[in-house]
């Protein structure tokens, strides 16, 4: 199971923050480059090792090279830093069309697209959720489905991620 990186705390925080703080680390570099950190997700493995993604963009969009680029910027921090016991893969990649939200400002930077929302508890027996995503205000994601505003606490969104319109 992935990890995203999602708040345990400030609602409203404007980096989510992740279990192994890699985002402080990485970022610096990241943005030196021209790219932003979209987000990161780390998901843990047995014998396997792990996987890391690492999520950039611009305004240009984000090609091969970039990724690669960004690859070896960052590899070259996490040996030096080694935060993560044992193997692991490290992939960078662009956000995609069916982008993951990590941060509050993606709520209100794609207000009026379609995502879809995974909750970490129930809310009145459902975890998934699908609307137009009207925004996010007092530490509440406002979903329109069915003509009905859903009000979703956000501290409690376990992944969030747009749908692609075509």
């Amino acid at each position: 199971m992935a990890h995203f990186l999602f708040p345990e705390a400030a609602p409203e925080s404007d980096v989510r923050q992740d279990p192994l703080q890699l985002g402080k680390m990485l970022e610096p570099g990241i943005r030196s480059m021209g790219y932003e950190l979209v987000g990161i997700e780390y998901q843990g493995g047995g014998k396997a090792g792990g996987l890391l993604r690492v999520y950039i963009d611009s305004e240009q969009g984000i090609s091969a090279d970039d990724c690669q680029k960004v690859s070896y910027q960052v590899s070259g921090v996490l040996d030096v830093e080694d935060p993560i016991p044992g193997h692991y893969t490290l992939e960078v990649s662009s956000p995609g069309l069916d982008r993951l939200l990590f941060k509050a400002d993606d709520f209100r930077r794609f207000a009026g697209h379609v995502v879809k929302l995974r909750m970490v508890h129930p809310i009145n027996g459902q975890r998934r959720f699908k609307g137009r995503l009207a925004g996010i205000e007092g530490g509440r994601v406002v979903l329109e489905q069915e003509g009905e505003d859903i009000s979703l606490p956000y501290e409690q969104i376990e992944q969030a991620r747009l749908v692609p319109e075509f």
